[in-house]
């Protein structure tokens, strides 16, 4: 059966020599009516099978299943390598959706919520053979960040087939009591230095940490941390930045020390590069850039929001780059930690953003703050991440332009939280309309259906006071835009019309444009690099999108991966937009 990732670590920020993966057959069962703790399931055993860590929803599970169900049960038993010591394990599962529980040999261990993060727990595993059983709970919840899954659990408009349950890998690790928890790996281009805070979980007393930084195996610079109140600066003479043409990475390496012993050790990396705001532009390390971003949504026809290989993974960087674009606005989804690898090492910008919800409360706030800050301190140390975005098209936030205040309150909240975990980079309050004050960056959706439409449009060097066919305000009752870079983060969609009379087709084709052939979306493509290039003041855009998924089929590639344009015509359109 099929896993993922097959050999790899599956997290590449933080690795470890040593580790096992839990990826590939589960015992599995739907609990429509959540009996299952009632009745003691968290002791039993199930008849499915499951392929962990695809959703039942999709073919590699090896379920494909679509049913909703508020209430599903994993288990397996596994060995515990022998040599590994029972009470310093860690299990760790990338991505559960929505509210996992989870039991170690009849013993609960621990809980999380948030569909999109990871999580870890020591669960006092025992020598030989240990049971883990995992009980998840994902309601058609409008009010829960879902992202793309539709709330009705089937693909209508622009959402698709729901994903329960774990759709991240899931795998174990020994360490010492004491080890590193976490590292935040910040580069100061201009000061040439890296700042690198180190997390330690367990006792702290005499311990101290021993961080070099390497350029392959050469060993550049080192320091020594005793204290671990604050970051360690670790000088860096002439460093090599880090830009989409030269991804070049530093290794850095982690050790624990007591004395004469070492606790732990763990590999890392570092890109050093900065990002900024000025005159309306994003500059990076120190020169202008034009964003040429294309909107990436991570579905796959065969496994849903899990790739399917990480060759996959790389496949969609490359296939980026081969299309001209220099970023990606992965949209609506948390992606896979070695996406972001792949990102960090071929050289590929990215705008990260949270999952919305569908309908506001102060449930939904808590929820929608708990899961970003998560997000936002797992990916914060990847030199590709350029931009944060944690709302898009006021999703679940529908009061915004009629004043209401506990919902303005939440936009600005978000972004302040934002700020305080990582105030280097832009945070974008709400990507496409009704733009609060605290963005900063003008983030606007214009699906225009001709790059002469769209030329128009801007023609007087403006933004319209409202877009989207007047039925949405394009900023916030005085909110001053002047100064702040603008984008068009989303435009095309050009939808490829599917066959069946046009009264059978999806309703977006009564509000995108189509056409009937690749080759008439290639010259759709075209003309509408022309029209942006048209409108001076940008400082950039976001083609949507990458790849078909489900019903849109407005990709520039197939649902799976095959190109339905001319790909060096189209690349040359778009890196002729630019400065």
């Amino acid at each position: 059966m099929p896993s993922f990732p097959p050999s790899d670590y599956p997290r590449p920020r933080i690795v470890r020599d040593r580790w096992q993966s839990l990826n590939g057959e589960w015992e599995f069962a739907f609990d429509p009516d959540d009996r299952g703790v009632a009745e003691g399931w968290k002791d039993g055993s199930f008849d499915a099978r499951i392929t962990v860590p695809f959703a039942h929803q999709w073919r590699m599970s090896g379920v494909d299943d679509q049913r909703m169900c508020d209430v599903v049960w994993y288990a397996r038993d596994f060995d515990l390598t022998e040599e590994w010591d029972p009470h310093s394990v860690l299990l760790h599962f990338s991505a559960v959706d929505y509210e996992a529980t989870v039991w170690m040999n009849g013993e609960e261990v621990g809980f999380h919520r948030g569909g999109h993060t990871p999580f870890t727990m020591n669960p006092a595993v025992r020598a030989g053979r240990n049971r883990v059983v995992v009980r998840v709970l994902d309601r058609q919840d409008k009010g829960q960040p879902r992202g793309k899954q539709a709330s009705t659990g089937k693909p209508h408009g622009i959402d698709y087939w729901c994903t329960t349950g774990i759709w991240g890998s899931v795998w174990l690790e020994p360490v010492h009591p004491t080890h590193v928890g976490d590292l935040l790996i910040r580069p100061d281009l201009e000061g040439e230095a890296l700042f690198v805070e180190t997390v330690v979980y367990g006792a702290r007393g005499d311990v101290e940490a021993r961080i070099g930084v390497y350029d392959d195996e050469r060993l550049l610079s080192q320091a020594v941390q005793t204290t671990f109140d604050e970051p360690v600066r670790i000088a860096l003479p002439a460093p090599r930045p880090w830009t989409p043409d030269d991804p070049f990475l530093y290794t850095v390496v982690v050790s624990l020390w007591k004395g004469q012993e070492r606790l732990d050790e763990v590999r890392s990396y570092a890109g050093i590069r900065s990002i900024r705001l000025e005159s309306g532009r994003f500059v990076l390390n120190g020169e202008p850039i034009t964003l040429r971003l294309v909107l990436d949504q991570g579905y796959w026809p065969e496994s849903g929001l899990t790739p399917p290989s990480d060759d996959a993974l790389r496949a969609d960087v490359e296939w980026t780059k081969r299309l001209g674009f220099n970023g990606v606005r992965k949209h609506q989804k948390i992606e896979d930690a070695r996406w972001l690898a792949w990102c960090d090492r071929l050289g590929l910008l990215v705008w990260d953003e949270m999952p919305s919800a569908r309908a506001w409360s102060h449930e939904t706030q808590q929820r929608l703050e708990e899961e970003w800050m998560e997000a936002v301190m797992r990916d914060r140390s990847h030199p590709c991440v350029i931009a944060w975005v944690p709302l898009n098209e006021s999703m679940g936030y529908d009061g915004l332009d009629a004043g209401h205040p506990a919902q303005r309150h939440g936009v600005n909240r978000l972004v302040h939280l934002t700020r305080r975990l990582d105030p280097t980079r832009p945070v974008i309050d709400n990507d496409g309309w009704e733009q609060g004050a605290a963005s900063d960056v003008v983030a606007v959706h214009d699906y225009s259906h001709s790059g002469k439409e769209l030329a128009a449009r801007y023609a007087d060097g403006k933004l319209p006071a409202r877009i989207w066919s007047g039925s949405r305000a394009s900023f916030l009752p005085g909110v001053d835009v002047a100064g702040r870079p603008i984008l068009l983060t989303e435009v095309g969609g050009f939808l490829t019309r599917p066959e069946g009379p046009p009264e059978t087709w999806d309703s977006m084709y009564r509000i995108y444009d189509s056409i009937d052939s690749g080759k008439a979306q290639e010259d759709k493509v075209v003309d509408l690099m022309a029209g942006i290039a048209a409108v001076p003041f940008l400082a950039g855009f976001c083609y949507t999108q990458l790849t078909d998924v489900e019903q849109e089929l407005n990709g520039l590639l197939t649902y799976d991966r095959r190109p339905k344009v001319d790909v060096e015509r189209v690349a040359a359109a778009v890196r002729a937009v630019g400065l």
